[in-house]
């Protein structure tokens, strides 16, 4: 959108609600940057936004809401036509986040604002989709999975799971880790932008920064572990950080046991 004047306010969030424009994009070469101007759009929202009561039940001028919000961000409602399925039980969908056709979402769960949630996924219960998160499609965020957004710095990229990507229960996704397409994460991996994870396929270590976040390789599979810390110290009392291992790459057999239950659909 160079030298065009770029939408703010109640129109950005529209197009963010429409999928029309995104925290972050994949260029042709595959790199991701983040849309610096979405993000600063929305922090803007924040700033010039006043509190009000929040939450479904609220009137407008009434007081049956526990809850107090940005007025500029109210919860979303779904039509029944547009094939999103918000089960009942406490779930929350922000304003600004987009969910693709037959996304489902259990409850409680919450997407905030700037999220992109790709069609045909599921976000399970206790689940979290952050502030400009990247969900690609038909992926599977399980029960109590973090995935953690980054809204600032604005340049900062967010965190992204590319298509059909598996997060275990328990997971945690953080600081701008990339997840490229078939990832699949056993249950209480977590990753952030140093993580250090052991490739034992490739006999090789995968480091990011917080300036280079952590990307995972498409189709790996990779579980939780730990390495020896180091010093005197940590050997005497045989001290451990955690680390996250990658195992193999995706096969059938992992295929088989990620696939979501179309019945539930």
């Amino acid at each position: 959108m160079t030298n065009v004047p770029q939408p703010s306010g109640e129109a950005l969030l529209d197009l963010l609600e429409r999928g029309e424009v995104r925290a972050a994009e994949r260029a042709a070469d595959g790199t991701w940057r983040a849309n610096t101007w979405v993000k600063e759009g929305i922090l803007a929202v924040f700033r010039a936004s006043g509190l009000a009561l929040a939450g479904l039940e609220s009137e407008p001028h009434g007081a049956r809401s526990a809850f107090v919000d940005k007025a500029a961000l109210p919860i979303r409602r779904f039509p029944v036509d547009g094939g999103v399925r918000i089960v009942p039980g406490g779930s929350s969908v922000r304003r600004g986040a987009h969910l693709g056709a037959g996304v489902i979402v259990m409850p409680p769960a919450y997407v905030n604002v700037g999220a992109f949630v790709g069609a045909g996924t599921m976000v399970d219960s206790h689940a979290l989709i952050g502030s400009c998160a990247q969900v690609g499609a038909r992926c599977h965020v399980s029960a109590a999975a973090q995935i953690g957004g980054v809204l600032e710095p604005a340049n900062a990229r967010p965190v992204i799971l590319e298509d059909d990507v598996f997060v275990g229960g328990n997971c945690g996704v953080y600081e701008g880790v990339l997840l490229r397409e078939r990832v699949v994460l056993a249950a209480g991996v977590v990753l952030a932008s140093g993580t250090v994870v052991y490739d034992v396929v490739h006999e090789r270590e995968l480091r990011g920064t917080r300036e280079a976040p952590l990307e995972i390789p498409a189709g790996a599979v990779l579980v939780p572990g730990t390495r020896p810390a180091q010093g005197a110290f940590a050997r005497e009392h045989g001290l451990a950080i955690a680390c996250a291992i990658l195992v193999k790459y995706r096969d059938e057999r992992t295929d088989r046991a990620t696939a979501l239950e179309q019945a539930l659909r």
